[in-house]
């Protein structure tokens, strides 16, 4: 540690310090006679003392600053790394066994470790070490337990480049099998560390005898009395030719079996399934397959999947005067999606009850044609949403009658030709980038001439684009007036829409989104309920979790008056299939509640939410599945040539465990890995130290305590 003085003037300036300090002593104490009777030596003292005062306080006017240079030195940073997933110790196991009662499960926890530990231990003097394992998450600690249900390498290096950013890092240990299967791959999630990585090369590269149900595809919703597919893909390695039995199965009842012939030590094979959604709910499927004999497991032989079955699709009604290529554009976009039911008719062919409808399209209407009073009259009576399409066979004086949100001046038929501009205030429904992007290349639509008057509430998702001027007069908006929605499309043609995403982009996914996602706000059902709890998960809502995810819940509170409140308590019972309840207490956000359950065993839940507001007690009721995640046990040989291609390109070695204590003279081998000296230099006011007020002080006080006893003051 260096200490130095600076100050901002010159140095010279000092010699006037020195020479205010001698001047104010000897004026003060040179001709002085009251001194002369004692002794000699006290009047020099008395000098020296005020000469020095004056002298220090003279130089704390120059504003001095005391300099000090620290100097430390950091170790170079060692970070060990160890996989601590379930596929390290994925041995063989009998159904309902766990998978790492065999295999190397015992060397992994015991030897292993051991050596690692050691490692680790002769490493410490010279490296500043820290340890870490990884799965699905990155945790800090020599902890490991091989039970992660998923593994992700490259979060790994995401947190060193975070945490250890601009720090003396010297090697990466990478204790794994090279298996991952979420993130990114750790080559490129590398690419930018700048320091070696050594692997120890775990697991094994042996294909082992195993049949694997690799997947069930399925979708989350299917509705009541309709069928719904499930797509079954199976896997096996090495067993040559065999046979297994595939079954489908909901409780005790088997609802689907197939044999399956295995033929090959590289067999795959897929099975579709369709069953019939006969209860409402969350229902749960188990898959199986029987086992083979010579498996390395069983555990991957059979996976459960939840299908929410709703009592329902949402019925569609596309209403026009005349056919109209929009009509078979908006129904082609509608039918993709399991979630609606469309129908579609001119208004001289329609008969049924429109109380039957979620949501009503009217394509050009009311029209001279078709005035469609009595339809307008019954959908406004039943607050059924509608969206209305303009087009060169509207009325617009009918349309103007039927409706407040938009006023068109009549134009004795003239249109004009408007492209769409994404308006940077629509918050209704998410507009994804895809379309926010492309929406500005669809084609024009033919709209009714004139100047627009519109009700300063609706919400416009497009203005109109004429020619090459960017207007405020808006193409599609929404609005909602008491229980009613309404959207509006100020044009005809959007068919072209369809037809362009699909000519670029292969389909019309994009098209489909605007249509869809439309509809789907439309006709939501506006929720009145005082008392709302929903399910959420990193994707939103949901109502199916995987086992390493934890259950969480939202809700909100309403007074009489639709106001959020938050100051009664909210209480939540969760029951699993046997029965058995387990007690929760939300916590308090902002203003309306969060609760995290944490990870809950694999089965079948339902929950029961009560809060009491005055004196009414709301409850809210719901189900929600936990299901196995497999993805480890799929797949178990190991990648060492990952491994090996990520220590060469760092600059790295890869070894196997049995030679583990090699490592510690590899890295001290290295003279690249060394210690690094920082210094840090600190500017500080010499006025703020305490020892220089002392100094002073005493200086002070010494010339002032030898006058008073020798008789001055």
């Amino acid at each position: 540690m260096n200490f130095s003085l600076y100050t901002d003037y010159p140095w010279w300036f000092l010699f006037f310090c020195i020479l205010s300090g001698a001047g104010y002593s000897f004026v003060l104490y040179g001709r002085e006679k009251r001194f002369n009777e004692t002794r000699k030596w006290v009047k020099t003292a008395l000098a020296v003392l005020r000469f020095l005062s004056v002298t220090f306080i003279a130089f704390f006017l120059l504003s001095p600053l005391l300099r000090n240079i620290s100097r430390t030195v950091e170790k170079p940073i060692l970070i060990f790394a160890q996989d601590n997933s379930e596929s390290l110790i994925f041995g063989k196991s009998r159904p309902g066994e766990d998978p790492s009662s065999g295999g190397d499960s015992t060397y992994y926890k015991g030897e292993y470790l051991k050596n690692i530990s050691g490692l680790v231990s002769s490493l410490a003097d010279k490296y500043d070490t820290n340890i870490y394992s990884f799965g699905d998450q990155i945790k800090n600690g020599f902890s490991f337990d091989f039970k992660e249900k998923q593994t992700d390498i490259a979060v790994l290096f995401d947190e060193i480049e975070t945490k250890f950013s601009n720090r003396n890092v010297g090697a990466v240990i990478l204790a794994s099998d090279g298996l991952y299967n979420k993130g990114q791959n750790p080559l490129y999630a590398s690419s930018q560390n700048k320091f070696p990585v050594y692997t120890i090369a775990l697991g094994d590269t042996t294909i082992q005898k195993d049949l694997v149900l690799s997947k069930a595809l399925h979708n989350r919703i299917a509705y009541l009395g309709n069928k719904f597919p499930v797509e079954i893909q199976i896997a096996a390695r090495q067993l040559g030719t065999k046979v297994s039995v595939c079954t489908v199965s909901k409780g005790e009842s088997v609802l689907f079996t197939r044999q399956v012939i295995i033929s090959g030590n590289n067999f795959s094979t897929s099975i579709p399934v369709h069953l019939d959604a006969k209860e409402t709910g969350l229902q749960r499927y188990t898959i199986r397959l029987s086992g083979v004999d010579g498996e390395v497991s069983y555990s991957n032989n059979a996976k459960d999947i939840f299908i929410d079955v709703l009592d329902g699709r949402q019925k569609v009604l596309i209403l026009a005067s005349a056919p109209h290529p929009d009509i078979a554009a908006i129904k082609n976009a509608l039918e993709s999606n399991e979630n609606y039911e469309v129908n579609s008719f001119t208004t001289e062919d329609f008969s049924k009850p429109i109380a039957d409808y979620n949501l009503v399209i009217l394509h050009q209407l009311p029209s001279s044609k078709s005035k469609a009073e009595k339809i307008l009259a019954d959908i406004d009576k039943a607050n059924i949403p509608v969206l209305f399409i303009l087009g060169s066979q509207i009325s617009v004086s009918m349309f103007n009658n039927v409706q407040s949100e938009l006023s068109v001046p009549a134009s004795g038929g003239k249109m004009n030709e408007a492209t769409p501009v994404v308006s940077k205030d629509f918050s209704l429904f998410t507009v994804s980038d895809a379309l926010r992007n492309y929406s500005s290349k669809f084609s024009p639509l033919q709209c009714p001439f004139g100047n627009y008057k519109v009700n300063s509430s609706v919400s416009t998702l497009f203005n109109q684009k004429i020619g090459l001027v960017e207007t405020e007069v808006p193409l599609m908006f929404f609005s909602q007036y008491g229980d009613q929605k309404k959207g509006v499309i100020c044009g005809e043609g959007i068919w072209r829409w369809s037809l362009q995403d699909f000519s670029e982009h292969g389909n019309s996914t994009i098209f489909n989104e605007l249509v869809t996602k439309t509809v789907q706000y439309l006709s939501a059902k506006i929720d009145k309920s005082l008392f709302r709890v929903a399910l959420s998960g990193s994707e939103g809502s949901k109502n199916n979790f995987y086992e390493n995810e934890s259950v969480e819940f939202e809700a909100e509170v309403y007074n009489d008056s639709y106001e959020l409140i938050n100051a009664p308590d909210i209480s939540v019972s969760i029951i699993n299939s046997d029965e058995k309840s387990f007690p929760f207490t939300f916590n308090k956000t902002a203003n309306a509640y969060r609760l995290n359950a944490g990870q809950l065993p694999i089965g079948s839940y339902r929950y029961e939410a009560k809060v009491k507001v005055g004196a009414k007690i709301y409850t809210e009721k719901g189900e929600f599945g936990v299901a196995a995640l497999q993805v480890e046990t799929t797949n178990t040989v190991a990648d060492h040539q990952l491994l090996y291609a990520l220590a060469k390109k760092s600059g790295g070695e890869m070894v196997y465990p049995d030679q583990v204590n090699k490592l510690a003279e590899i890295l001290n081998a290295r003279e690249d890995i060394k210690p690094i000296s920082h210094s840090e230099k600190k500017l500080s006011d010499m006025i703020n130290l305490k020892w220089i007020f002392f100094l002073l002080l005493s200086l002070i006080s010494m010339e002032w305590f030898m006058r008073k006893i020798n008789g001055a003051y």
